[in-house]
């Protein structure tokens, strides 16, 4: 074996794996705007105590 075989064998599942998963991520993709509809508003920001707290 030379070293290019040796390096093809080494990276083929890793490689296959990525396929895979881009191929998962394509059907059950949510995006962006999907997620921070789900999570709400922004938290608010207000100076209490002389700190700024996030509610």
């Amino acid at each position: 074996m030379n070293a290019f075989e040796v390096f093809a064998i080494y990276l083929a599942p890793f490689v296959i794996i990525a396929i895979a998963i881009r191929l998962l991520m394509q059907r059950h993709a949510v995006d962006l705007p999907d997620v921070q509809k789900q999570a709400g508003s922004a938290p608010k920001r207000r100076f209490l105590l002389g700190a700024w707290r996030s509610d």
